[in-house]
């Protein structure tokens, strides 16, 4: 008899996620069967839940900041045993041979997988991911707490470090993400300047609360020129504002998955050497060097709970900015 478990599925995008009893999974080759204990809940997938991001394994279930325990082991699995607690990220699978995969930049791999995108994920008891894309979890972080570390954190984190050795940076959009990377840059002794959507008193106060050097309107002009700025909103808009507070030289990141178009903007805004790039997803080297980092600060996530059958008001309130810092599912 096929064992069952819970689930919140996604029937098609535009609707709200279903609570399903479906099978459970098993491990194929290369696979571990984890028993999931929290998953946070990303911006990510509410792009997903959407239709922004057009692709999806459907019905799909969601979620990809996994925390659980291995229940079973696949064949040929390696370097973990059934008990241990593991996180499972957005890079599902890659290829391996490509280009890209062959010379560090698996996260361009065009035949990759992700996890609660074309590959189920942690919105659910249960759940399978290649073991060779998961990450042990240090011991300094609950289940909970370390969920939002395996998106917000990772990719977040190779934002960062696209900023170089920038000291005054800029964060727009004061989500899951920033706030764990201001503790990363205050513990390297940087500043952090954050923007927030106008007249946002709460974030701007949770910001400061974390270390900010200052904390703002989006359009409005720091007390010191941006050396980098990193746009974790989805909001296109930003972008030629973010360009004009940077100094000569100075990187824009833009952070997400998706966003809203790009609006024309004058030349001179990117003159003088600015630059301004993309993130896309994370490599396993951008995870072994955050999870490494993150204990030394320590960061400390700033958690909103919720049960596995309420993922659809979680998504609301992400969607609404009803919290600060990250919401998280849990099953346990």
């Amino acid at each position: 008899m096929t064992e069952t478990m819970n689930a919140m599925v996604l029937p098609r995008p535009g609707k709200p996620l279903e609570l399903r009893s479906v099978p459970r999974p098993a491990p194929s080759e290369g696979q571990i069967l984890i028993r999931v204990h929290a998953c946070a809940v990303c911006r990510t997938d509410l792009h997903v839940a959407d239709g922004d991001l057009k692709h999806p394994k459907l019905p799909l279930i969601p979620g990809h900041e996994v925390i659980g325990t291995i229940a079973e082991l696949g064949p040929r699995v390696t370097g973990f045993s059934i008990g241990d607690r593991v996180g499972v990220p957005w890079l599902g699978r890659t290829c391996g041979e490509c280009p890209y995969c062959q010379s560090g930049r698996e996260n361009l791999c065009e035949n990759a997988a992700f996890t609660g995108y074309t590959l189920d994920g942690g919105f659910a008891d249960y759940m399978v991911a290649n073991h060779h894309y998961c990450f042990p979890v240090p011991d300094t972080f609950s289940d909970v707490n370390a969920a939002p570390l395996m998106c917000a954190g990772l990719i977040g984190f190779r934002a960062y470090r696209m900023t170089g050795s920038a000291q005054h940076i800029g964060l727009y959009g004061f989500g899951a993400a920033a706030h764990i990377m201001t503790q990363i840059a205050r513990h390297q002794a940087r500043k952090i300047y954050a923007f927030t959507k106008p007249g946002d008193k709460k974030a701007q106060a949770f910001a400061s609360s974390l270390g900010a050097t200052w904390a703002g309107n989006s359009d409005e002009t720091p007390p010191h020129p941006l050396d980098a700025a990193i746009l974790f909103a989805p909001v296109g808009d930003l972008v030629p504002i973010a360009l004009r507070r940077v100094a000569p030289g100075g990187t824009v990141v833009c952070a997400g998955i998706h966003m809203s178009d790009i609006p024309s903007f004058p030349y001179e805004y990117l003159w003088q050497e600015r630059t301004l790039r993309s993130v896309a997803n994370l490599t396993r080297e951008d995870g072994e060097a955050f999870l490494a980092e993150a204990p030394k600060v320590p960061v400390k996530t700033s958690v909103h709970l919720y049960q596995l059958r309420e993922a659809n008001q979680a998504l609301d309130d992400l969607r609404h900015g009803r919290f600060d810092g990250a919401a998280v599912l849990t099953m346990i």
